[in-house]
C-alpha cells in the first residue's frame, strides 16, 4: 500500500481498541476498511471493555522489573497478592517467565524498556482528548488528573527508582501530604498520607463505548466472525473468505496463533485481569486513584465506580477465579471506609485476558508474510497505547515514515537468531 493508494482495502482483525483506532486511522487515509471480529465490538468479552480506565503517561514501567526474580514463590503460594501464578499452569509459563524475568533483570534493560514505552505513550491523554472530540463522545473522556497514593513517604520512596525513571522520561507531578490529600480525596481512608498526583493523567469513562464509537467513525464494514486464516490478499473465517490488498493483526489473544500460522511466533501470555463495579455507590471519587497497597485503578466510570487489577498468570481459557474480584472489593473497602455498608449484592464482576509479550512491549510491524502487519500484545497498555499504535501502523502500510524508532517493537525480535540484550 502507498500514499496514492486511496481505495486500497485493509482487513483489520480483531475490534478491540487497537483494532478500532487502526481502522480510523486507515480510513482517514483513504483506505476502504473491513473489520472482522467474533463479537461487536465493546462488549464484555473484550479486554478493551473492563480495563482499569487509566491514560496515564506514567504507566512506562514493565511489570519485570529488577529482583522481581526473588518474589516467585511468593507468587506461587499467594492466591491474594496484585500477581500470582497458578501452579498448575506453571510448566506451560515456564519458557515466557524465564523470558519475562531476564528482560527486567538489569537496570539497563529497565531504562530501555521504559524509553520505548515512553515513547509509544508519548501524549497519550492528548491523542485521547482530541480522538474523542473529534468522533463526536468527548465527555467519553476526562483529564481531572491520576491521583497515587501511598501510606506514607517512606513507602513512596520505596519506589524512588521507578518515579525516578519517569522523571527522566519527562513525566511531572505533585507530591501531596497527609493534608492535602485528605483535601484532594475526602473519601480516602486515613491509612493513606502521602499521594502523587499526575495533573496530565486522563481516563475513559466508558471504554466499551468508546470502542464502538471509534469503530462507528471509522465507517468500516463489520464482519462478526472469526478470523481462522491469513494469505497473502486474503483473509479467511468461519463465515468465508474476505479478498484484502493488506491485513493488519490486532486481536489480542488470538494473535498469536493467527501469526503462527504465518511463520512468526511470539511468545505471549495472558495477563489475566478482573474488575469489581458498584453501581450508584455513596461516594464519588474526584479522580481516579490507585492505591499502593492494592496496585489497582479505582475509576468512576458511566456503571459506577470501578476498581480493576490483579494480575494472574494462567491459561486463559481457564474459569475465572472470582475471589480474585472479591479480594478488590475488600481493596475498595479498606481504601474508603463509607463503602464498608454498600450493597454489594448488586455489583458487577468482571474478566478479561491481556494480551502480554515477556518483554513488555507490544508487537508491532510488518509479518513475515508479504501484506501483513501487526498490533497487539500490549499488555494493560492497550487503551494508553492505541491511538499511537494505530497511526504508527497506518504510517507502516502507507509508505510514511513512523515518527518514533520502532525497532523495539519488530516482531521478528523474537525470532531464532535475533540480537539478544545482554546487559
Amino acid at each position: 500500500m502507498t500514499g496514492q493508494d486511496k481505495q486500497r482495502h485493509a482487513v483489520v482483525i480483531g475490534a478491540g481498541i487497537v483494532g478500532a483506532c487502526t481502522a480510523l486511522a486507515l480510513s482517514r487515509r483513504g483506505v476502504r476498511v473491513t473489520v472482522v471480529d467474533p463479537a461487536p465490538p465493546g462488549g464484555r468479552q473484550a479486554a478493551s471493555y473492563g480495563n482499569g480506565a487509566f491514560i496515564s503517561p506514567a504507566s512506562i514501567i514493565p511489570m519485570s522489573v529488577p529482583g522481581l526474580w526473588r518474589k516467585v514463590p511468593g507468587f506461587l503460594m499467594d492466591r491474594t497478592g496484585p500477581l500470582t501464578i497458578d501452579w498448575a499452569s506453571l510448566p506451560r509459563l515456564s519458557p515466557w517467565l524465564a523470558r519475562f524475568l531476564l528482560a527486567g533483570l538489569t537496570g539497563p534493560r529497565l531504562t530501555r524498556t521504559a524509553a520505548n514505552l515512553a515513547a509509544l505513550l508519548h501524549k497519550g491523554p492528548e491523542r485521547h482528548l482530541a480522538l474523542a472530540r473529534d468522533i463526536g463522545v468527548e465527555g467519553v473522556i476526562r483529564q481531572d488528573g491520576l491521583l497515587y497514593v501511598y501510606a506514607n513517604r517512606a513507602e513512596f520512596a520505596a519506589e524512588a527508582t521507578l518515579w525516578a525513571l519517569r522523571r527522566a522520561n519527562g513525566l511531572t507531578w505533585t507530591e501531596l501530604d497527609a493534608a492535602a490529600l485528605r483535601q484532594a480525596e475526602p473519601a480516602l481512608s486515613d491509612r493513606y498520607g502521602f499521594g502523587v498526583l499526575v495533573e496530565r493523567g486522563a481516563h475513559c469513562v466508558d471504554p466499551g463505548a468508546y470502542v464502538g464509537a471509534i469503530l462507528a467513525a471509522s465507517k468500516a464494514d463489520l464482519r462478526v466472525a472469526r478470523a481462522t486464516h491469513i494469505r497473502p490478499g486474503v483473509v479467511g473465517t468461519d463465515h468465508g473468505q474476505i479478498a484484502c490488498d493488506a491485513t493488519v493483526l490486532t486481536a489480542g489473544m488470538a494473535s498469536a496463533h493467527l501469526a503462527r500460522t504465518l511463520g512468526d511466533t511470539i511468545p505471549m501470555e495472558a495477563e489475566r485481569g478482573y474488575h469489581i463495579e458498584l453501581p450508584d455507590p455513596p461516594i464519588a471519587l474526584r479522580r481516579p486513584i490507585m492505591p499502593n497497597d492494592g496496585k489497582m485503578a479505582n475509576t468512576m466510570t458511566a456503571n459506577g465506580l470501578r476498581a480493576a487489577g490483579q494480575v494472574e498468570l494462567s491459561h486463559a481459557g481457564a474459569d475465572p477465579d472470582w475471589r480474585r474480584a472479591e479480594i478488590l472489593r475488600d481493596h475498595l473497602i479498606r481504601t474508603y471506609p463509607a463503602l464498608r455498608d454498600a450493597d454489594w449484592s448488586r455489583a458487577h464482576l468482571w474478566q478479561g485476558n491481556r494480551p502480554s509479550t515477556p518483554d513488555g512491549l507490544p508487537v508491532i510491524g510488518a509479518a513475515s508474510v508479504p501484506g501483513v502487519w501487526y498490533g497487539f500484545g500490549h499488555g494493560h497498555l492497550g487503551l494508553n497505547a492505541a491511538p499511537h499504535t494505530a497511526d504508527l501502523l497506518a504510517d507502516l502500510m502507507t509508505g510514511t515514515p513512523p515518527a518514533i524508532d520502532i525497532q523495539a517493537f519488530a516482531p521478528r525480535r523474537f525470532a531464532r537468531g535475533a540480537p539478544r540484550i545482554t546487559t
